[in-house]
């Protein structure tokens, strides 16, 4: 945890104003830039004197032989948050967020589209990297059970749970079966666990289904595959990724080596998966009042992020939870950003719900 020394008014005001230069223009930020375009009232020796007293305590730095200043990951994190103040997000940008998800075309039905369309708008509108990761499905609810007979010694086993989510799992049989067989198993099915959470059905199946007798054998082997069949969906199938076009066109990007990283990153989608749901070291953004979290730079727990800030934020679906966010420079509109995370959360828990 980064440890903040006091900054007076003054100091708070010029580190406040490199990082919005900073984030607007992508160059290192000079004193008399400082002095020229925003009215301190200060001279341009004496904003020198504070950039230096912020340079000397770790806030900012200056990168090679440059007389401007850019900020560090401690400079980020003091500005995040005791500095920064998020306003609500206007009504016209709530009207281009809403435009974009219908010109997306996507079925509200099907949760992997409403997820997948978040990850776009979101990615649009932010010009960062967006991700989204479907919620956990331990906790949720299972509703109904249908099972497809696909040939005498397989079947499709389609599991709604909770709301729009949907498993779909092809299941080989050591044994052959009816479509009346398969009737009544069904109906068994969810008669005994329909309104159990998945976790709940894991633990506790064989023992709800010892006293059946009938279609033994198939009853079997749903038991001894109720850890696959009510288990999670899997990071791959839960991650959905969008806006990779429009961050690799900020300056940060410009050199080959920083693209094939971030290419390498997306492809781990486990990574990515861990960068967005890790629970520590990152603090809540205080001076928002919101439920987002940000993690700059090192903070985050791979190496190939440390270029980066992650913006996220929970959604909401029943009593599961999801995480959607954005990945970015360092230098980004962090206002702006929190904005767009939680209102696209607020969107998303509604558009499941």
């Amino acid at each position: 945890m980064m440890v903040f020394h006091d900054l007076s008014e003054r100091e708070r005001q010029v580190l406040s104003i490199i990082i919005q230069a900073f984030v607007m223009n992508a160059a290192p930020v000079g004193s008399r830039y400082i002095a020229k375009n925003y009215n301190l009232g200060l001279s341009d020796a004496t904003i020198r004197n504070v950039m230096a007293d912020l340079e000397d305590e770790g806030y900012i730095s200056q990168p090679h032989t440059s007389a401007g200043r850019v900020p560090t990951d401690k400079g980020y994190r003091y500005y995040v948050d005791l500095i920064m103040r998020v306003q609500r997000i206007d009504e016209e940008e709530k009207k281009r967020i809403d435009r974009d998800f219908k010109l997306l075309n996507y079925d509200p039905k099907d949760s992997a589209d409403v997820l997948q369309a978040a990850a776009k708008v979101l990615g649009g509108i932010s010009r960062q990297l967006s991700v989204v990761i479907s919620p956990r499905l331990s906790n949720a609810v299972f509703e109904l059970l249908d099972m497809v007979l696909l040939s005498s010694s397989r079947i499709m086993v389609v599991l709604s749970i909770q709301s729009l989510f949907v498993r779909t799992i092809v299941m080989e049989l050591d044994l052959e079966v009816s479509r009346q067989q398969l009737e009544n198993v069904i109906e068994l099915l969810n008669q005994r666990l329909s309104g159990l959470t998945l976790s709940e059905i894991r633990n506790s199946i064989s023992r709800r289904l010892a006293d059946c007798d009938k279609d033994r054998a198939l009853l079997n082997m749903i038991v001894r595959s109720a850890d696959n069949l009510f288990d999670d969906s899997p990071v791959l199938e839960r991650l959905y990724i969008a806006g990779a076009e429009h961050i690799v066109n900020q300056p940060e990007f410009d050199q080959p080596q920083k693209v094939r990283d971030l290419v390498c990153m997306i492809e781990d989608k486990n990574r990515m998966a861990e960068l967005l749901e890790k629970d520590g070291g990152v603090t809540p953004v205080i001076s928002s009042g919101l439920d987002v979290s940000i993690s700059i730079g090192r903070e985050n727990s791979a190496s190939t992020a440390e270029d980066f800030t992650v913006v996220t934020t929970p959604y909401y679906v029943g009593n599961t939870i999801g995480r959607l966010g954005v990945l970015g420079p360092k230098r980004m509109d962090y206002e702006r950003v929190v904005r767009l995370v939680n209102y696209m959360a607020d969107r998303l828990s509604h558009s499941l719900s």
